[in-house]
């Protein structure tokens, strides 16, 4: 509806000779006996007819909205960086105490602790880790499964440390991992206390590697069926995967054309293009070699990661002094990375150009909701409201969770007198984009006549969960967590024409 006023005008126009003088003269009543007639013929609803078009302002880049951002490791210390997302590393050996026998305990503890904080979860479960040995559960232990201990040396910046491997091609052990996946999904997809979900299991820290011991990783059979597994029982809750890989993928089986994310553990370190061969294994290069679909993987599935502890922190500085590293804007933009960890901004209180470099550079992943303008009656008489919002983009990814919209009417004392939730299409707003109308038709059946200001928000289905900040001036003017999109009155049906044509 927006823009119907300016079309009927243009189409009136252009059959008029051009006056500066005349022309608004002549159009009043052109118009509005064309739409009265649109409206007594039946034509046009009269509470789209005298819909008005609101402009809302521009306001500053959020930072801390959920499901994106800066992600430290679970119960950080507080006020170091804003964020919504907190990281938990789980042994598997602590969840699967014996054979299709499962303690859900450390999964719900960790995630409990979590969502106290107002915030989403990533989690991981490992098999092996270096310098621990919980993660192969101990009845797989005790059947005599094959497990190769050796001291890990590709711990750099940390000291070496022994690590457990076990054979992954132990029919013992594939049946375990199908049989886990299917009941952790059964449980755990679709918890609004679970953000997103990294494979994890194979590999050290669950990374799908086990470099240098190349010959100890998983056959891309085993690969397979925890991959298998994971889409068929996580339909909800974004998995992601370590690697891009295509069909001619050396190590891992081919993923580009699963519906799976990615996570680049080597963060500013091994992403972006060097032009050498040796560093064909760098994300950027393994995303363009794995095709088209893993190249646009950003645009459905989510890109998360680790910044390397080598430049923890150290990557917001005004100047880098480490040669390897990379700029995480650049990176940042590459990947369409919607969160990271990163240890170095919650480890300790960080320096003025640090603090203020990384809050510019974080606000930027993943999406930031923008509302240029909407279109509702400022008074109406009847029993439906529509309602038409633009929504734009102004990120470097989506919204990947599909969270519900709720339009509030907000009452001069600040009460909410009834609400509207229905489901949305903002995951589809893509970037750099003209964004997206939202439409709704708000039923006024049960709210009293009277004024009103008509607010908008997305629902975190967490309780206490933190809310989707728009980058709008009006966010929070009327009620802390929502957008004000703009007033409108209630009337009777017998003062509507009066009110209306004023």
């Amino acid at each position: 509806m927006i823009g119907m006023i300016r079309a009927i005008e243009k189409s009136v126009c252009a059959r008029c000779s051009p006056c500066a003088v005349s022309r608004p003269v002549v159009m009043v009543p052109i118009i509005t006996m064309t739409l009265l007639v649109l409206v007594f013929c039946g034509n046009l609803d009269s509470t789209r007819l005298f819909a008005q078009v609101r402009i809302l302002e521009r306001g500053e880049s959020p930072i801390g909205n959920p499901l994106q951002g800066l992600v430290p490791y679970a119960n950080p210390a507080p006020e170091r960086f804003p964020h919504s997302l907190e990281f938990g590393y789980i042994g598997l050996g602590h969840v699967v105490v014996g054979e299709a026998k499962y303690d859900w305990k450390p999964i719900e503890t960790i995630l409990n602790d979590i969502a106290s904080r107002g915030n989403q979860a990533v989690l991981r479960l490992y098999m092996e880790y270096p310098g621990k040995d919980d993660g192969i559960p101990s009845y797989l232990r005790e059947r005599g499964l094959k497990i190769h201990e050796y001291l890990n040396e590709n711990t750099a910046p940390f000291p070496p440390q022994k690590v457990w491997t076990p054979d992954y091609e132990n029919p013992d052990l594939r049946a375990m991992l199908r049989d886990f996946i299917q009941e952790f999904g059964q449980r755990y997809d679709g918890d609004p206390r679970l953000g997103y979900l990294t494979a994890g299991l194979l590999g050290t820290w669950g990374e799908w590697h086990t470099y240098p011991r190349t010959e100890l990783w998983a056959s891309h059979r085993t690969q397979g069926e925890v991959l298998d597994a994971y889409q068929q029982h996580f339909r909800a809750t974004p998995v992601l995967l370590r690697y891009p890989a295509g069909k001619k993928h050396y190590a891992q089986t081919e993923n580009a054309s699963r519906p799976f994310g990615y996570h680049d553990d080597s963060l500013c370190w091994a992403t972006l293009e060097t032009g050498r061969e040796e560093d064909d294994w760098f994300f950027v290069p393994a995303l363009k070699a794995a095709g088209k679909s893993a190249v646009n993987k950003w645009q459905t599935h989510p890109i998360g990661g680790e910044i390397r502890p080598e430049v923890w922190g150290k990557i917001f500085d005004d100047a880098v002094d480490i040669p390897q590293a990379q700029s995480f804007a650049e990176c940042a933009a590459a990947l369409h990375l919607t969160w990271t960890m990163d240890t170095g901004m919650f480890r300790e209180p960080s320096a003025e150009p640090r603090l203020r470099n990384a809050l510019r550079e974080v606000a930027k992943l993943g999406y930031e909701f923008y509302v240029p303008e909407c279109e509702f009656a400022k008074v109406v008489a009847e029993n439906e409201l529509p309602v038409t919002v633009v929504v734009q983009n102004h990120g470097l990814a989506p919204m990947y969770h599909a969270w519900p919209l709720e339009f509030a009417a907000v009452d001069p004392e600040g009460r909410i007198l009834a609400r509207w939730r229905q489901e949305s299409n903002l995951t589809k707003i893509l970037p750099d984009s003209k964004g997206k109308e939202i439409r709704a038709n708000l039923d006024l059946s049960n709210l009293p006549a009277g004024t009103y200001n008509l607010t908008m928000r997305v629902v975190n289905p967490l309780p206490h969960g933190k809310p989707v900040q728009f980058a709008n001036r009006e966010w929070a003017k009327t009620t802390a967590g929502a957008l004000t999109l703009g007033p409108f009155q209630k009337t009777s049906a017998a003062a509507r024409s009066g009110e209306n044509l004023r």
